[in-house]
């Protein structure tokens, strides 16, 4: 059984895959002005979603955790928790590109530029094709996203927060989906299915991918 977990934005997302039976995801979404949820809502999510499958934390053996890029809190909120759970229960870790579970949710053999709202004026980006890695991740300014969308690999995909909000930076280069679209949002089910593929990570050196220095360093 593996337990998914993401919090490098401002949603927190849980999934669980067992063994046998139907995977089960929740979220938690704050509202509009809210402040994220991690750290009230990550634990509480990852109980009710090992309940829905009739198992509990003892039961997982893997634990793929989203290390970004993404917020700073949030990432180190969501890397603590995936260590302090797999200490407690013996449960192997595995270490997942957020921007990666974006492009491997969208479901497609199509290349896949994988953009979030990095805040001060910028995105990250990572492209994918059939689950290969084309570039990045990079912190990159807006108005280099469509660049990055290289015509050799064409048709492209948009998909992030961040496509959303540089929509008008990326069309015509790639297609962007609908804002509602579910493939702007990071499935902790893909986080899953791409821990249960990747390598175990250490408990000691699983850490955050931050792509570039936090706020508070860039001051100093």
């Amino acid at each position: 059984m593996i337990l998914g977990l993401d919090t490098a934005t401002p949603a927190t997302v849980v999934g669980v895959l067992p063994a046998s039976g139907e995977p089960v995801e929740l979220r938690h979404e704050p509202a509009p002005g809210e402040r994220p949820g991690h750290a009230a809502q990550l634990l509480p999510l990852a109980r009710r979603a090992l309940e829905a499958v009739g198992a509990t934390l003892a039961d997982v053996r893997r634990i793929g955790v989203g290390v970004g890029p993404g917020t700073f809190t949030g990432l180190r909120i969501g890397v603590a928790t995936a260590r302090g759970l797999a200490q407690a229960t013996g449960a192997e870790l595995a270490a997942v590109s957020t921007l990666e579970a974006l492009a491997a949710a969208a479901g497609t053999e199509r290349a896949v530029l994988a953009v979030l709202d990095a805040r001060r004026g910028e995105a990250y980006a990572a492209a994918f094709r059939g689950g290969e890695r084309l570039l990045g991740p990079v912190a990159i300014a807006p108005e280099g996203l469509a660049a990055l969308a290289d015509p050799g690999h064409a048709p492209w995909l948009a998909v992030g927060d961040g496509a959303v909000r540089f929509r008008y930076r990326l069309e015509p280069a790639a297609e962007v989906p609908a804002d509602a679209s579910t493939l702007h949002s990071v499935s902790a089910l893909a986080v899953c299915r791409l821990a249960r593929e990747a390598r175990p990570t250490d408990r000691d050196a699983l850490l955050p991918d931050y792509v570039r220095l936090p706020d508070a360093v860039l001051r100093r």
